[in-house]
């Protein structure tokens, strides 16, 4: 091995952006392997290549004795004295070994390790780099299906959108460009398999981060955010400056923000409340798209109680439930919503029930 070697290796860090040191560090011991392979068993031996020309040095550590009883890590205190002075009895010393053909062979014997630790480089390389991503909205294609998981080729690596992770109401197909939420990344032995979202709360937060500036500037913050993926997601949201409007910047100009998250979630509705710190307040802008009359609150237990118009009811509720769930997630309240008809007649009826219970007692 010469200065080529360098030359070569400082291509692949171009090419392939691996650090020298980390190839080196690969070849010296790939080529440990190979000397004990084809000369000594047992020696206890070091290889170290020069990072300037590249030449390979084989170095066995021998211990210092008057008398050799075991050849591959002994030497004779005379023999050492001759290339070491100040040799003495029980001392280590480090003799030059390297064979004259053991370029040739090192190189035979040691291609196929060294190709290994290359690939384990690159793939801890790939490994770092999709970790320091987990949490954030990363974007691939469709490349197969197996078992209802989807398989997203990053180009470095590839990502799996496990069935338990898909959103019941979409469907895609092989050559379709996704984005998906970097849930968490695993090491395998075929490299970091890398794990998505697209039904987490945390991709339609980070959806958020990335299309409203604000949000991402830490002007306009998320506070809380609830989702039904596929369906319905509510999101509240605060001003830290008072002329900046949090709800307005979420929406956009004629809604084209919300608008590009819509459309990357296949038509999820969503809506954007402005949270309040008076839990009256926040709870009745919760119910958007219906109307409150009226919010009532049990602090104890938690629970709200809404009053909405009659013909917003329904609204309300909303399909199976849905929106009381989301109102509730969104609030950390429990929430009973009555019509405001049926109020009306359960205030009147305590109203009577108060009255006859006040006539009897002034009868008796």
């Amino acid at each position: 091995m010469n200065g080529e070697l360098i030359n070569a290796l400082s291509q692949l860090k171009k090419e392939r952006a691996i650090p020298t040191e980390v190839l080196l560090e690969a070849i010296e011991m790939a080529l440990i392997s190979a000397y004990k392979r084809h000369f000594s068993g047992h020696q206890n031996v070091a290889v170290t290549i020069d990072r300037k020309t590249g030449s390979v040095q084989v170095l066995a550590k021998k211990m210092v004795v008057s008398e050799v009883q075991d050849p591959q890590n002994e030497i004779l205190l005379s023999t050492a004295l001759t290339d070491f002075p100040d040799a003495r009895e029980g001392e280590e010393l480090e003799l030059e070994v390297t064979p004259k053909d053991f370029g040739r062979i090192a190189a035979q014997t040691a291609k196929q390790v060294i190709v290994q630790k290359l690939k384990e480089a690159e793939r801890e390389m790939v490994f770092q780099e999709y970790t320091s991503q987990q949490g954030d909205v990363i974007t691939g294609l469709i490349h197969r299906q197996e078992n209802r998981n989807l398989f997203i080729n990053l180009g470095k690596a590839e990502a799996i959108l496990p069935l338990s992770e898909q959103v019941p109401t979409e469907h895609f197909r092989p050559g379709q460009r996704i984005k998906g939420y970097v849930l968490e990344v695993k090491k395998t032995t075929r490299g970091p398999q890398i794990v998505i979202s697209r039904t987490c709360p945390g991709f339609l937060k980070r959806l958020f981060e990335l299309e409203v500036p604000e949000i991402a500037e830490g002007i306009v913050e998320i506070k809380s955010l609830a989702r039904e993926a596929g369906y319905r997601s509510k999101i509240a949201v605060r001003s830290r400056e008072k002329n900046i409007d949090p709800v307005g910047s979420c929406v956009g100009y004629k809604g084209s923000r919300v608008q590009a998250i819509v459309e990357e979630l296949r038509g999820e509705k969503i809506d954007i409340v402005l949270w309040s710190e008076n839990a009256a307040e926040f709870v009745s802008a919760a119910l958007s798209p219906a109307r409150s009359l009226k919010v009532t609150l049990n602090e104890e237990e938690k629970h709200a109680y809404a009053i909405v118009p009659d013909r917003q009811l329904s609204l309300a509720i909303g399909r199976e439930g849905q929106n009381a769930r989301l109102v509730a997630k969104l609030t950390g309240w429990k929430i009973d919503i009555t019509s405001e008809s049926l109020a009306k007649a359960k205030e009147g009826e305590k109203v009577g029930a108060e009255e006859r219970e006040k006539v009897a007692k002034e009868g008796s």
